[in-house]
């Protein structure tokens, strides 16, 4: 019976934030000498094009709409202009739109005015100003005003918008936009925690709270360096955070900081054909790489923000625009869709494996809900679990409930149970529990397991447990005291058989531990041990050269005396059957005291007990 080792889908922590690092986020305070004024939205990408192109201020407040328009009114109007902010204008004002897009080369201020009035443009619905900044950007210029534009998408609310915003993302593309990877990227991300902060239950300030506690978690399950770890985690922290902040803006606009506007039915149909748009008319510039890399951004937030949705989220208003956005990925040659289902079930991501399953079912694809399934029993999923079977017809009960029972999962065996499993299946589980000596997995299973089934395979239980006991036999030594085939004959004949064995499939460990101390020879070495217990005792009786005769004593605490060790070690027993050592050790204390020898054959354990308690004083037996 070969147990399948389940291995996290991602176990190294570099491999968790790889999708940050294409995104190139950055997220820029006011203390990096780059000019962010409090308040300030925006900072230019890098010279090589690393960075964001949408930068919140930690010094200050974001900038909401009325604000921005005055500046930009101010910019464009005022006489008493400050030259070094007012660049971007002063050369829109001279006409510097001589040159191509590709010949022009920002400095890091100049690009940061110009996006920083570009964002203002964009949030306030200024279209025509928006297109007249395009014409003065330079290419990394364009790459950011492209992002701006995308991330806008997901609030535009009007056919209006629409058009705005779709003709700005061709006028950019046109003007000489390349990066569509960063772009398709970060805007996945954010129409994601879009969907995920729209969740009835949830303020954008609990949404920060959410979002750190899973990213611990999830961060403590990676495996990796624990540098690595804490270097990837504030990556992925960071750019989380630029995200909750962008909707936080986008929010503010609307008059509602707190909590994020709900999208009409309506309005996410003009959001995605803003997207469809975007992707159309990028076409061949993005890859199937891209739209893989893209379906992956989207699917991580939800992984984050899942234990705060309300159930049944996957079939709400709130879910349709992740649910549009990821089958446009699909659509475009996105191949991950399964990685991302076993992800989204291992982490208990119920919702989003919901979604996953119809994307799946809407586009013909196969995803491994038997797989999935196991992953969720392994974290141990149980919402997850009820959606894989009930929704996604897993069936495949006996390696997950076999690795829940080795681990010693109590609640997911239990849940398997009651769904119903064969007779073989808990026959196997129970091995696989008493194999790690998991007692109470062992304690649940043993009673649901019928009898014929343990009396058929008793040697072949014992057999596997105590090859893949690792060291500990606990779990064997628990099913013998059970009495686990119902018979104390027919237990001990089990284990005596197994001790005598011949056969080099039994491990030695376990061969040595049951002729120690089940086997008949065990029986007899104990019944030796009695009576040379009872002969040192005579002995001390009768020639002990204490001071205090134990014949003055009272009989109670002379048998105390005698067989209060015996007695200790019996009540340690959890089970109504005792080892044939320790059998051995009572037939021959309850002759002694006059039990009589009918209690050899007759009694196999408890009874023999009682015949010894019947003479120990009370107080020990209570204190025992």
């Amino acid at each position: 019976m070969e147990i399948e080792v389940l291995v996290p889908i991602r176990d190294n922590v570099e491999d968790e934030a790889l999708m940050f690092d294409n995104i190139n986020m950055e997220i820029k305070t006011g203390e990096n000498g780059v000019g962010v004024q409090k308040g300030g939205v925006y900072a230019p990408a890098s010279e090589n094009g690393e960075g964001s192109s949408v930068v919140f201020s930690r010094e200050g407040h974001l900038v909401k709409k009325e604000s921005v328009l005055a500046h930009v009114a101010h910019d464009c109007n005022s006489s008493e202009q400050n030259p070094k902010s007012m660049l971007v204008v002063t050369d829109f004002k001279q006409g510097k739109k001589g040159k191509s897009s590709h010949e022009k080369k920002l400095s890091r201020q100049d690009r940061f005015e110009l996006g920083r009035l570009f964002q203002g443009a964009v949030s306030s619905h200024d279209w025509g100003l928006a297109e007249s900044l395009i014409a003065l950007a330079d290419p990394q210029t364009l790459n950011d005003a492209l992002c701006i534009t995308l991330d806008s998408i997901w609030f535009l609310s009007t056919q209006q918008e629409l058009h705005g915003i779709t003709g700005l993302i061709k006028n950019i593309i046109v003007s000489g936009a390349y990066d569509f990877t960063r772009a398709a990227l970060r805007t996945s991300f954010l129409a994601s925690c879009v969907s995920a902060c729209q969740s009835r239950t949830m303020s954008l300030a609990d949404t920060v709270t959410v979002m750190a506690q899973r990213l611990r978690e999830r961060l403590q399950e990676c495996n990796g360096d624990e540098i690595l770890k804490a270097e990837a985690g504030s990556k992925v922290q960071k750019f989380t955070e630029w995200a909750l902040k962008c909707i936080g803006f986008h929010s503010g606009c609307h008059r509602n900081q707190d909590r994020v506007i709900q999208s009409s039915a309506a309005e996410i149909q003009l959001q995605l054909s803003a997207f469809k748009f975007f992707l159309d008319f990028a076409g061949n510039q993005l890859t199937g790489k891209d739209f893989t890399e893209a379906f992956d951004a989207a699917c991580f937030p939800l992984t984050l923000f899942s234990s705060s949705f309300d159930p049944g989220w996957a079939a709400g208003i709130s879910a349709t625009a992740i649910q549009g956005l990821l089958c446009l990925l699909v659509e475009g040659g996105a191949d991950n869709v399964n990685q991302c289902f076993l992800e989204a079930s291992r982490f208990g991501s119920t919702e989003l494996v919901r979604i996953l399953l119809q994307i799946a079912q809407r586009n013909s694809l196969d995803v491994d809900v038997d797989l999935a399934l196991g992953f969720a029993s392994h974290y141990c999923k149980i919402g997850t679990m009820e959606c894989l079977v009930e929704e996604g017809n897993a069936i495949a009960f006996l390696g997950p409930l076999m690795r829940a029972a080795e681990r010693g999962c109590l609640p997911v065996v239990e849940w398997f149970v009651r769904r119903g499993c064969q007779d073989m299946e808990l026959c196997l589980a129970l091995t696989a529990a008493t194999s790690s000596s998991q007692i109470n997995v062992a304690d649940y299973l043993l009673p649901r397991v019928p009898q014929h089934v343990l009396a058929a395979l008793s040697i072949e239980i014992l057999k596997a447990a105590g090859e893949r006991s690792s060291g500990s036999l606990d779990g064997v030594e628990f099913l013998l005291h059970s009495n686990f085939l119902g018979d104390p004959s027919a237990t001990y004949a089990v284990a005596d058989s197994i001790s005598k064995s011949s056969d080099e499939s039994v491990a030695p460990e376990l061969r040595f531990f049951l002729w120690e101390h089940w086997s008949e020879a065990a029986y007899l070495d104990g019944l030796r041990q009695g009576q040379e217990n009872y002969l040192n005792f005579v002995r001390i009786l009768r020639w002990g050269g204490s001071p205090i005769s134990l014949r003055d004593i009272p009989p109670p605490l002379r048998v105390a005396i005698a067989y209060l060790p015996l007695y200790r070690e019996c009540i340690k027993v959890n089970g109504c059957l005792f080892s044939q050592k320790l059998r051995g050790q009572l037939v021959e204390a309850a002759r002694r005291l006059g039990g009589g020898g009918a209690l050899e054959e007759a009694s196999q354990g408890r009874e023999l007990l009682a015949v010894l308690e019947h003479h120990l004083p009370p107080f020990l037996i209570h204190k025992f």
